[in-house]
């Protein structure tokens, strides 16, 4: 009996694993066209948070990187229009680091809040978790931006401008409203899909 149920865990983890990664690249490449400023927003923290949720950071780690990879890949390809292919001329290196980290960072993240707040209040767990996610993921850019590229960020700046201004109004700014307020939203309900998942699909 625990064999078979092990299995069926097993089972239905790696299910909905691929689910959930499949939903991660279709979002993010669609995303790819839909632009506030010069980045595309970020929807594909959606499925991200959801596996943090059910199965933990190590799981959220794994999407948030599938994420990363996903946005990595269409930049080297052009498809966000440039930018990484520039961000690559000036640092090879830390366009890597950068891609990869801040997406399997607020995936990590995101696993690890809902699994300490949930033991006290779920609703809290959901809300915080859908916010903490998209404030990681920008943060870390945002980090970089100003070391890591901070050269490269100071040369893309209008004569006049400052450099951390243009990069927080002009290029992070709507894109990250939009991004955390759709991600607040979700988690009003993130409980619901948690409990309906623990509660109806395990035991399918």
């Amino acid at each position: 009996m625990n064999t078979r149920k092990s299995l069926h865990d097993k089972t239905l983890k790696l299910t909905t694993l691929a689910i959930l990664t499949a939903l991660v690249i279709v979002l993010q490449l669609i995303c790819t066209v839909i632009k506030f400023g010069p980045f595309s927003i970020t929807l594909a923290l959606t499925p991200i948070i959801i596996g943090a949720a059910i199965y933990g950071p190590l799981t959220g780690a794994f999407l948030g990187f599938i994420f990363s990879v996903v946005v990595y890949i269409t930049g080297l390809t052009g498809m966000d229009g440039g930018f990484i292919l520039m961000m690559m001329e000036y640092s090879a290196f830390g366009t890597t680091l950068l891609c990869l980290l801040k997406g399997t960072a607020a995936g990590f993240v995101a696993g690890l809040l809902f699994k300490l707040l949930a033991k006290g209040n779920k609703t809290l767990a959901s809300i915080a978790t859908s916010a903490a996610t998209p404030i990681v993921n920008t943060g870390i850019f945002a980090l970089g931006m100003m070391t890591i590229f901070y050269g490269f960020l100071s040369g893309s700046a209008p004569e006049g401008e400052s450099p951390i201004g243009m990069l927080f109004l002009s290029w992070i700014g709507i894109n990250f409203i939009v991004e955390f307020v759709s991600n607040l939203i979700f988690g009003t309900v993130l409980t619901r899909v948690v409990d309906y998942f623990n509660t109806k699909v395990r035991k399918i």
